[in-house]
Order: C-alpha cells, then structure tokens, then sequence
C-alpha cells in the first residue's frame, strides 16, 4: 500500500493533522499564533544545521525549535521589551542565520522551495513512522498536561493557586509545538506550518459551542484540508502544501457563512 507516493502524502497529511488539530486550539485561545509562526521560521536554521552535520531532519529541528521557545521565555523574564517584539526579533534572527548558513554551504544542494514550502508527495515510509509516533507522543503529553494547561489559559492566577503548575505547562506545550514543527516540516514547509496550525482550529471555533467540540472539529477540518488539498493538486497540477493551505482557507470560509446559513433556515 505504502509503494504508492499518493497514498503515503495522505497517510502522512492525515498523521500531521490529528496533532496540529488539538494543538492549534491552544494557539488560538492562548494568542499565539506567532510564537507559532516564530518556531517554523526556526525550523529553516534546524534544516541547515542539519545538512551541515548529516542528522536527522526532523530532530535538528525539533532542538532548534525547542531552543529558541525556551530563550523567548527565559527573555521574557530578563528583558523589558514586549512579547510581540522578542517573538519578531527571534523569528528574523533565526531565519536570516539559517539562510546565512545556506549561503557558506555550497557543496550542498538546497531546495529552497521545498523548505519553504514543503513537499508532500516526497514523504518516505520512515517520515510516517515519525509523524505518526511522534504525534502520538505529542497528543499523549497533551492529554496529561490538558487540564492545567487548560486552567492557565482562562486564568493564570487561578491554575497557579490551585497548584497546577501552569508554569511547567507552559514550558511542555512550548515543546510540543516545537515537536509537531518538526514532524510536519517536510509535508508543510517552514512558512506554511502556522497555516495548518491556525486555519483548522479557526474554522472549528465558527462552528463550535464548546472546547470539546472545537478539538474534534479543527482535527476533522485539518484532515479534510489535506485530503482535499492533495486530491485538487492532483487534479490540477499545483504544490501540493499551498494548495491544502488553501482548501483549509476555503472550509474556513464556508464555516463563516454557515452560522448566517443556518439563521435564515430557522426563520
């Protein structure tokens, strides 16, 4: 089954996002959505360094990832400046230190477009093992930090009274968005990953009355964007990446109209 390039991109695409899905709701409820896209523009330094020690692809950038969310929240207790301000010096800074890198390194050959946009329809057998086993282990860390996490982001200082350690929570979900980074850098690219983390979950909260169901929601508009994202591209010969950011535009759009939809039914 898995001989087949197409049926690998679904598997993998599908793996990718069942985790973003969940992932993508904190993102939303906490503000965050660049602190995401801070951590993709890391992942191009994670790839190059990469290349440049032979290392796996998907570890360097989970460190690098890893690395730049915990110096945000060691900068953020030692410096004055303003969470958005660190987050675009630390988005920049890593991205142009990645490039930088690429430019001394020219006895390898870079696929610029790939990494930034990523490639599906290249997905080897080994990239499924570690989307599907990395993403389990994210969801599974997930669910045992759901609560306090949870309880922080409607009230702070209300997890922290009651003991919950919203502190360390903090720190774990900083690393687990590093990790579903850099499981999905290879399907997505560096700048479309915060696309699959934001749209799904986006679309969902349209649609949902409660966090719950807002979960299930942004995972079903995740997969769905992926399947039809790669069926359109096969279809009509377009990167394959884009074009699920592009379906997921599309769903979001229609879960917009669907509220007003449903009100002109009911009266």
């Amino acid at each position: 089954m898995f001989d087949d390039f197409f049926v690998r991109a679904l598997v993998a695409g599908i793996g990718v996002a069942i985790v973003t899905g969940p992932l993508g709701c904190f993102v939303i409820w906490r503000r965050l959505a660049y602190f995401g896209d801070t951590l993709s523009h890391s992942a191009l330094l994670g790839v190059t360094l990469a290349f440049s020690f032979s290392i796996n692809i998907s570890l360097s950038v989970f460190f690098v990832s890893g690395i730049i969310a915990l110096l945000l929240l060691s900068l953020q207790k030692r410096t004055k400046l303003p969470g958005d301000a660190l987050l675009g010096l630390l988005a920049h800074s890593s991205i142009a230190v990645g490039l930088v890198l690429i430019g001394f390194l020219t006895f390898i050959r870079f696929d610029i477009m790939g990494l930034l946009f990523g490639d599906i329809l290249s997905v080897t057998i080994n990239d499924i093992f570690i989307i599907w086993c990395g993403g389990s282990l994210i969801l599974i860390i997930l669910y045992y930090i759901w609560s306090s996490l949870f309880a922080a982001t409607v009230n702070y200082d209300l997890a922290a009274a009651e003991g919950m350690k919203p502190d360390r929570s903090n720190i774990i979900f900083t690393l687990l968005l590093a990790g579903v980074i850099a499981i999905s850098i290879k399907m997505i690219g560096v700048l479309l990953i915060t696309g699959l983390l934001l749209i799904p979950p986006a679309l969902a909260r349209n649609l949902s009355n409660n966090p719950t169901q807002m979960v299930f929601l942004s995972i079903l508009g995740g997969v769905a964007s992926v399947v039809l994202g790669l069926f359109s591209s096969l279809e009509f010969n377009t990167a394959s990446g884009p074009t699920i950011i592009v379906v997921a535009l599309v769903l979001f759009i229609l879960s917009m109209l669907a509220p007003n939809l449903d009100s002109k039914l009911k009266k």
